[in-house]
């Protein structure tokens, strides 16, 4: 009898090993401090899109800023289309995860080019962006059901997961407020949507032109 239970608690193990070692993840990276002008530049940027302040903002677009992959391109556009001085503008839920989530650079020229958040710059290039996302924190919860009061059966930090269904938002049809999601290690349940974040969603690119750095673009999709 203790050799079953000492031999059962042996393929139990074995088996969340496993589990663990197939998980794979997007880890944050923040490499904004290599390059000092754009990491006061940065916390300038921060602390503007806190404050709502829309002039700051505007004044640090580029002109010809890439908008989406429609054609749209320009400030006119930008200013158009976001309408930052409406107090109903989406546009600071948007970009604070964005401008607060880490970065990489990259191109020629290392350190005069910034992408931005973490989870686009250093996503891996083998897996479907359109099907996976990352789990936008530490220790979020995982439950069983779309509910607070449901048990947590796991905690994920940084996973990358497949998602699955989208439970959309009581309040705003438009907004999901949970997700469905596996991870590698096959640990499945529902994580509140802000914590889940797609390679493929609002990302920003920063050129430094002239000396001064600008917004090039700020798009989503692909």
């Amino acid at each position: 009898m203790r050799v079953s239970i000492v031999l059962c608690f042996l393929i139990l193990s074995l088996a969340v090993a496993v589990s663990a070692q197939n998980e794979r993840y997007v880890k944050p990276v923040d490499e904004a401090k290599k390059d000092a002008s754009f990491f006061a530049f940065r916390e300038k940027l921060i602390a503007a899109a806190k404050k709502r302040d829309a002039r700051y903002v505007l004044s640090v677009v580029d002109k010809n800023i890439k908008n989406g992959f429609g054609g749209n391109d320009g400030i006119a556009e930008f200013k158009k289309f976001w309408k930052l001085e409406s107090a109903s503008s989406r546009f600071w839920e948007e970009f604070l995860p964005v401008i607060t989530g880490g970065g990489t650079f990259s191109g020629a020229g290392r350190g005069k080019l910034f992408f931005a958040p973490y989870s686009f710059s250093a996503f891996p290039d083998d897996l479907d962006a359109f099907t996976h996302s990352v789990i936008f924190g530490r220790n979020v919860n995982l439950r069983p059901a779309p509910e607070t009061e449901a048990p947590v059966v796991a905690k994920l930090s940084y996973n990358i997961v497949e998602v699955l269904n989208a439970v959309k938002n009581k309040n705003d049809a438009e907004k999901d407020d949970w997700y469905e999601v596996r991870t590698f290690g096959g640990k499945k349940g529902f994580v509140k949507a802000e914590f889940v974040r797609s390679p493929i969603d609002y990302r920003a690119g920063f050129e430094k032109k002239n000396g001064v750095w600008k917004m090039t673009f700020f798009v989503a999709g692909d």
